[in-house]
């Protein structure tokens, strides 16, 4: 399923003609009537853009308000309202007390930085939605990829180097925890 969303609001002749278009689209395209509808289907979105012809203060709102719209237009603007709210997302992931920039590949703690790598980056939001300990074998297949049964300790050393670097940049031992059965973030 499509994680992009375009909820149109009050905008019922507007919905019709693009939901014709939604699977060429390739987007999900709701209708909400009121408020409150509004409010329940936004708190389960992530991505989500609301069409409206009305002046609200709804968070990622594209206003339509000039007749007739060129199609490929609306479009145009629809998609880069929806990679906006996509880059601004990836900018405050929040882990811990931590705050993960996916676009600059960076994690923040007061006025800390810590630049990470592309795996570093793989490897922390792996761990921070698991909800058990991931052993080796299963963060060798899920973030490297690999479905060997060679022994590698590519992981042992990654996971190594990234505690070590939150150890020196925030003082923070306790970040990656080592269990029995593998490692997490709680």
């Amino acid at each position: 399923m499509n994680n992009q969303n375009v909820i149109f609001y009050q905008f019922n002749s507007f919905y019709k003609i693009i939901k014709e278009l939604e699977a060429d689209l390739n987007l999900n395209i709701l209708q909400v009537l009121n408020d409150d509808e509004l409010t329940e289907k936004t708190k389960n979105f992530d991505n989500y853009v609301v069409i409206s012809n009305i002046n609200q203060n709804f968070s990622n709102q594209l206003k339509i308000d000039n007749y007739p719209i060129n199609i490929f237009k609306f479009i145009e603007k629809l998609n880069l309202t929806l990679l906006k709210n996509t880059f601004n997302e990836q900018s405050k992931i929040i882990i811990k007390n931590y705050l993960l920039d996916l676009n600059s590949r960076e994690i923040k703690l007061d006025n800390k930085n810590l630049k990470l790598t592309e795996k570093e980056i793989q490897t922390i939001l792996y761990l921070s939605k698991s909800k058990k300990p991931s052993n080796i074998d299963e963060l060798q297949k899920k973030v490297w990829g690999y479905h060997s049964k060679l022994e590698t300790h590519t992981v042992e050393t990654h996971i190594y180097r990234l505690r070590k670097k939150f150890l020196n940049t925030f003082n923070d031992q306790n970040f990656i925890m080592s269990y029995k059965h593998g490692y997490q973030i709680n």
